[in-house]
């Protein structure tokens, strides 16, 4: 989701790329392969992707007919850039392959599901796992444990099959599930560190934290109102 300056001028090019590129620049045959290769990973993680995301708006439109209310207010979906790659495994200390990026990245595939209440939370979260193709591979809750920043969210990892013409590919997706006040406050906490280069003040960060506590209050709160108007009905 950050814009990134890909131009890289052909004089330069073995000050600038990352060592995993280096080698294969001075072979163009290596390098188109290597490219194509890439090409290929990322189609295998963009459909793994939009597998889960159909199941999810299939999960959605269930409710809609039935004429019960929406669990998902939105789906956002993110495929990590190869500069985005290549810094968090070299952060990881883990070497620059491909079969490195399957093994040791659980996010290159991201979804991010923003819900009205916490409780869709939960409900999305064990729907989903039900389908026999989807495997709980790992499980963050941040909102019953929520970061020390004050940040809140579920996240799952999850794997499942890719079927091409002649293979299948288990593959990966991070999930992220947030209500609408979550992920307001997600946001701009991130917006606020990204702007800056200097070292968030203690100070900030307890009001930060502070914030964060007060719309997860405010997300309690919602949703008891929600649940003693459905009982009117």
């Amino acid at each position: 989701m950050d814009s990134n300056n890909n131009s890289v001028s052909s004089g330069s090019a073995s000050n600038t790329l990352p060592e995993f590129f280096q080698k294969s620049v001075s072979n163009p045959n290596n390098f188109y392969k290597m490219a194509m290769q890439f090409q290929q990973m990322m189609m295998i993680y963009e459909s793994a992707m939009k597998q889960i995301e159909t199941k999810l708006d299939i999960l959605n439109k269930e409710k809609k007919v039935s004429g019960r209310r929406n669990s998902i207010e939105t789906i956002k979906s993110r495929i990590k850039t190869p500069q985005s790659i290549i810094g968090k495994l070299e952060k990881k200390n883990q070497p620059l392959t491909f079969e490195s990026m399957m093994n040791n990245l659980n996010d290159i595939a991201g979804l991010r599901v923003i819900c009205p209440y916490i409780s869709d939370i939960y409900n999305i979260r064990d729907m989903l796992l039900k389908h026999p193709d989807i495997k709980l591979i790992e499980e963050k809750d941040y909102i019953k444990a929520p970061k020390e920043s004050g940040y809140r969210s579920l996240h799952l990892v999850v794997e499942t099959p890719v079927y091409l013409s002649e293979t299948v590919h288990n593959v990966k997706v991070e999930i992220q599930l947030r209500t609408i006040a979550m992920d307001f406050w997600a946001t701009l906490e991130h917006e606020l560190h990204y702007k800056t280069t200097a070292k968030v003040p203690e100070s900030v960060r307890r009001e930060l934290k502070r914030v964060a506590e007060n719309i997860a209050m405010t997300d309690r709160e919602m949703e008891e109102i929600a649940i003693e108007l459905q009982h009117l009905d």
